[in-house]
C-alpha cells in the first residue's frame, strides 16, 4: 500500500528542513509539500529531486514521488482541502498517511491591542482551526506505525506579554497533540508535540512585520528538526532540543503565569511595525 508523507508551511523554515531531512527516518512513496508560496514549493522540489538522485545512483533506484501543493490552508479551508485531496487520492489507489507534520504557522509581536484583530484572527485559523481541521482529515488515513508531528512553541508553557495570541495559541497545539496522543496510543498511532524556542528562520521578520529581520539567538534549524524527528523515532510525546529549552518549560511549572506575563509585557518589548 502506498505511503504518503505530508509536510505543511514547507516553503521555508521548519518545515523545509523537514522536507529535507524526514526521509533519513520514514518511509514514504510519495511526498507532498505544502503552502502558499508556489516558486519556493518548486525550488524545494529541484533540490529534493536532486539530492534523492544523488542518493539513487550509490544505494540503487529510486521511486519517491514529489507533490507540490500550493495552496492556502488556513481556518476550515484546510480541512476542506485535505479531505478533499483524500477522497480523490483513495479513488485511485489504497494509501496511508506515513507522516503528518502541521508546521504551518505564524506569530505577531507588540501587546495585543496594537496589534490588527484581523491578523491575530487569521493566525488563530491558521495555529489552531487549519491544524486540528487536518488532523482530523488525516485520522481515517492513519494505521498502525503512523506518525503526527504537530510544530508547536515553547511559548506554549506560559502566558507572554506582546506575545499573547501567538502563546496561546501554540499551547493549543501542545495540549491538543498530548490528549490525542493518549487517545491514539491503542492505535500504535505516535503523536509528537515540537515546541522550539527560537529558531533561525523568517519567524521574527514575519512576527515584526519587518522590523526584526532575524531571531535573536537562534538556534540551528537542521539541528532542531533532527532532534525533533529522533524524538518521534523513540515515541516521546514532546521534542525540546537545547538545554535552555528543557531548563525554561521545566521552569514554567514554578512562576506565577500572570506574574510571568506581566513581567514579559514590562520587559521584553518585541518590535513590530
Amino acid at each position: 500500500m502506498k505511503r504518503i508523507i505530508i509536510i505543511t508551511g514547507a516553503s521555508s523554515g521548519i518545515g523545509q528542513e523537514f522536507a529535507r531531512q524526514i526521509l533519513d527516518f520514514r518511509h514514504g512513496d510519495e511526498l507532498w509539500l505544502v503552502a502558499r508560496r508556489k516558486e519556493r514549493l518548486l525550488e524545494l522540489k529541484t533540490e529534493l529531486e536532486a539530492t534523492l538522485e544523488q542518493k539513487a545512483s550509490i544505494k540503487g533506484t529510486n521511486s519517491l514521488v514529489i507533490k507540490v501543493i500550493p495552496e492556502d490552508i488556513s481556518g476550515r479551508r484546510g480541512y476542506h482541502l485535505f479531505s478533499q485531496l483524500f477522497t480523490e487520492e483513495a479513488q485511485r489507489e489504497s494509501f496511508v498517511i506515513d507522516t503528518l507534520v502541521n508546521n504551518a504557522g505564524f506569530g505577531t509581536y507588540g501587546p495585543f491591542e496594537e496589534t490588527p484583530v484581523e491578523r491575530e484572527l487569521e493566525m488563530v485559523e491558521l495555529n489552531i482551526t487549519s491544524l486540528t481541521g487536518i488532523c482530523g482529515a488525516a485520522l481515517p488515513y492513519l494505521a498502525s506505525g503512523s506518525s503526527i508531528i504537530n510544530v508547536a512553541s515553547l511559548a506554549a508553557y506560559i502566558p507572554l506579554g506582546n506575545f499573547a495570541v501567538y502563546a496561546a495559541s501554540k499551547s493549543y497545539v501542545r495540549n491538543f497533540s498530548l490528549a490525542l496522543a493518549a487517545e491514539l496510543k491503542d492505535k500504535d498511532i505516535h503523536v509528537l508535540a515540537l515546541c522550539p524556542g527560537s529558531v533561525s528562520t523568517e519567524f521574527a521578520n514575519v512576527a515584526s512585520n519587518g522590523a526584526r529581520k532575524e531571531v535573536l539567538g537562534g538556534k540551528p534549524v537542521d539541528k532542531v528538526v533532527r532532534h525533533a524527528l529522533i524524538c518521534q523515532q523513540k515515541g516521546k510525546k514532546i521534542a525540546l532540543w537545547a538545554f535552555k529549552w528543557k531548563f525554561n518549560a521545566f521552569m514554567s511549572r514554578f512562576v506565577g503565569h500572570y506574574f510571568f506575563a506581566r513581567h514579559t509585557y514590562l520587559h521584553e518589548r518585541r518590535p513590530h511595525q
